[in-house]
């Protein structure tokens, strides 16, 4: 006779999620005046001279430490990716960047779903009505909701990865429509942080308002708009067939 499988207990589900909840509190208090423009003006000849010392050991290191603080929710991701441009070049900072940041959100997602998230979805799997609709609805758009999530600007990094995991998407859907969603603003990122230090030589702090400026946001709306069109097109069908 088989043994039915075990469920773990509800608060070894939500362990993970308030783990990180738990430390991107602490970390807001303890780490906001550490991990600064200021910091890496401070230690940049130190870190300049670690990467032509060692610089497979101090793309590991970057790599993780960025992993971290998306995977904590910890304050100075914008740091982070700057930092990765002005010690790695363009092509290799933007490429630790995308990495670092898609590992850490998907940490985030698989530490949601595994708790509430697996709640939120089982209740949207059962329900009837209008949460059958909204549930079949988020499954036939997921890429283009997904894709929306990364390219809007608006929406805070930890949001996007906190929803889909409620909701029920699809890990491998998430991994990779994050790590394509984010290489436009890594790549302004990144490229802000290859000329940090001669912003640093005037006496200023980069200036990450450029991810606002027409010349950007204008290409990131209409990849938006793209990222949207297989959504726009499945509700006008939806209508005609009514």
């Amino acid at each position: 006779m088989t043994q039915p499988a075990r469920t773990k207990p509800a608060f070894l589900r939500h362990l993970p999620l308030a783990v990180i909840l738990g430390v991107a509190a602490i970390g807001a208090f303890a780490l906001r005046d550490y991990l600064t423009f200021d910091t890496l003006r401070d230690n940049r000849e130190s870190l300049l001279a670690l990467r032509e010392a060692h610089y497979a050991a101090l793309a590991s290191g970057f790599l993780l430490a960025y992993v971290a603080i998306v995977a904590f929710s910890l304050p100075g991701a914008s740091v982070a990716s700057v930092t990765g441009g002005f010690l790695f070049g363009l092509a290799a900072g933007t490429a630790l960047n995308v990495a670092a940041a898609s590992i850490g959100a998907v940490l985030i997602f698989l530490a949601a779903r595994a708790g509430l998230g697996q709640t939120l979805s089982a209740k949207m799997d059962t329900g009837e009505g209008r949460l059958a609709r909204l549930r079949q609805g988020l499954r036939d758009n997921e890429i283009s909701a997904l894709l929306l999530l990364r390219l809007v600007p608006v929406v805070p990094f930890f949001v996007a990865n906190l929803l889909p995991a409620l909701v029920g998407a699809r890990l491998h859907n998430f991994a990779w429509t994050t790590a394509v969603g984010i290489v436009p603003g890594a790549l302004v990122f990144t490229s802000i942080g290859v000329g940090v230090g001669e912003v640093f030589d005037r006496g200023e702090n980069p200036d990450l308002g450029l991810l606002w400026s027409p010349q950007v946001l204008g290409p990131l709306l209409g990849l938006a708009v793209l990222a949207a069109l297989p959504m726009l097109i499945r509700a006008i069908r939806g209508r005609k067939d009514i």
